[in-house]
């Protein structure tokens, strides 16, 4: 035989159709394997050979050939990080029109009249400058930019370049996205301020004041309407620093354009302090408001150790016989120095319960406004005077005490708070955040029965229908209010101008305060003439707040 025996295998001679064993042949059960043709064996190895070749002549070209023109390029880019500036949020009004928003600079509404509220931003000065400050970042300096510059600011992105020596970018990787800054929504009404601003600026110049500020309360939210100085400054100004020349006058200006003085002006509150001493002399039970007081234009303070020398106090006018609604009406000194430091049988609080009271009411105390710069004010005491002019306490310092003069000083602020509380009953903080961003509104009870409160509402109410502050007498709204005056200087050439109250009488929702500093005291034009063009302006502009409707167009133009 020409082929060699093969052995066999015994199922191999022995399987037939009948003992076939059940093979799954879709899975190739009982398929006889081949081996791999050898062709194709050799067409992978050929393939294995020719990727390898090609990674092994790229490496070559990469080290070998560009080698040194990588490893010059390695020594030449730099890898730089770069600062993504998030946009800084933009801040509204009550009626959400702009106040501040961004363009290249930071701009401004309403220059002057909203200075003191936006405040303004600036780059960072060298000693601020750290690892995580840039130099192009933005930093709120003064009024709500300051005070929200963390909600405002939003949080700046980073991405780092490779760059060559022509500046040229030939790569990038951004690690951290930019956020942007919140914006914020303010309690001011801008046509408000800008129209109140304007009012105060004009009277100031042509009335020879040295300056002048005006506040409007929300009595139910504690939301201000109207915070506005003058002089003022320009925050787009201040927040570019390209204009020096500018902003040298506005620092050197003796009229102290950077001070708010709703905030931080300190004045005598003169009379406006008396519906606080009328509340005071009837909770202590001194006084009932029928009791009548003579004023015969002066109070005479016999003098024991030289007699033909008495102490004299004198009264604006001589207002007769007046009891407590009439005092508050025509302002009567006399009524209030005899209630407050006492005369012959009428009993006087003393010193210290006008301290005491004057307190309750939030003077010289702080009134939790958190845009930075309040003062707080004095008000005179026996411990104040030893320490300050090194003198005891006399009774003609009390009598001056009661109606608002002598060491007393008070911000426009605080005479608003206080005012409100007279209105409602409750002292309330004051916020320039409107309403809807804001947290619920501060309120802190005044332990003093409303009848009293009452009756100090009614002679406000009365210093409009017939007392000094009839300039107020309008025919669309019923208005509260109290005058003051209060002289400065030993000759008494110049005096402050006062004009607080409350609207609508009846159902009191906003406080509100003027405060003309140092105008000549032969003027009577002031606070009182302000506030009533304020009115007018408000019965055609914004009737919501006097709480009548809106005009119609039509019958306005008739």
């Amino acid at each position: 035989m020409k082929k060699p025996l093969l052995e066999l295998d015994p199922d191999e001679v022995f399987i037939d159709s009948s003992n076939l064993p059940d093979f799954n042949t879709a899975k190739l059960e009982g398929q006889i394997e081949r081996p791999l043709n050898k062709r194709m064996l050799y067409v992978v190895i050929f393939c294995l050979m020719v990727v390898t070749l090609i990674y092994l002549g790229r490496t070559f070209y990469l080290q070998i050939n560009r080698g040194p023109a990588f490893a010059l390029r390695s020594e030449s880019n730099t890898l730089r990080e770069l600062t993504i500036f998030a946009e800084r949020g933009v801040i509204y009004d009550r009626q959400g029109k702009q106040l501040a928003w961004n363009d290249p600079d930071r701009v401004y509404r309403s220059g002057e009249a909203l200075a003191h509220v936006l405040g303004y931003v600036s780059y960072p000065k060298a000693e601020e400058l750290n690892g995580d400050r840039d130099p192009k970042d933005l930093i709120g300096r003064a009024g709500s930019e300051k005070l929200f510059d963390h909600w405002l600011a939003g949080t700046h992105g980073h991405k780092i370049e490779e760059v060559d020596v022509r500046g040229k970018i030939h790569s990038d990787y951004l690690y951290q996205e930019p956020k942007n800054g919140n914006d914020l929504t303010l309690s001011i009404d801008t046509e408000v301020q800008e129209k109140l601003f304007e009012l105060i600026k004009v009277t100031a110049e042509e009335r020879g004041f040295r300056g002048g500020s005006g506040v409007i309360l929300d009595l139910q939210t504690g939301e201000l309407l109207a915070l506005t100085s003058y002089p003022s400054y320009d925050p787009e100004v201040m927040s570019s620093g390209k204009e020096a020349e500018k902003i040298k006058e506005f620092l050197t200006n003796p009229r102290t354009p950077f001070l708010n003085r709703a905030t931080a002006g300190l004045y005598p509150p003169g009379s406006t302090i008396k519906p606080m001493m009328a509340i005071a002399a009837l909770n202590e039970k001194i006084i009932v408001p029928e009791t009548q007081i003579l004023s015969t234009g002066s109070l005479v303070i016999p003098n024991p150790y030289n007699p033909d020398q008495p102490s004299v106090f004198r009264d604006w006018k001589a207002h007769g016989l007046v009891n407590m609604w009439r005092a508050l009406a025509i302002s009567s000194d006399v009524y209030f120095y005899e209630i407050g430091g006492g005369f012959k049988d009428q009993l006087g609080l003393g010193i210290k319960k006008i301290d005491e009271y004057a307190k309750l009411f939030g003077l010289a105390q702080t009134t939790g406004f958190p845009l930075e710069g309040e003062d707080l004010g004095t008000i005179p005491t026996p411990e104040w005077k030893e320490k300050v002019f090194g003198e005891p306490w006399r009774l003609g310092n009390t009598y001056h005490t009661a109606i608002g003069q002598y060491g007393f000083q008070v911000t426009p602020l605080q005479i608003t708070r206080a005012i409100g509380a007279i209105a409602r009953g409750a002292l309330i903080t004051p916020t320039i955040v409107a309403a809807n961003q804001a947290t619920e509104a501060e309120v802190t009870p005044i332990d003093i029965p409303e009848a009293y409160f009452k009756i100090v509402r009614e002679g406000m109410r009365l210093a409009v229908t017939e007392g000094t502050a009839s300039g107020l007498s309008v025919p669309y709204v019923k208005i509260a209010a109290k005058t003051g005056t209060a002289e400065i200087g030993s000759e008494k050439k110049e005096t402050h101008s006062w004009i607080t109250g409350f609207f609508p009488y009846e159902t009191p929702r906003y406080a509100f305060t003027i405060t003309m500093e140092r105008g000549p005291s032969t003027n009577l034009i002031g606070g009182v003439f302000i506030m009533r063009q304020l009115f007018d302006w408000l019965k055609t502009h914004k009737p919501e707040y006097l709480g009548l409707p809106p005009i119609d167009p039509e019958e306005e133009i008739e």
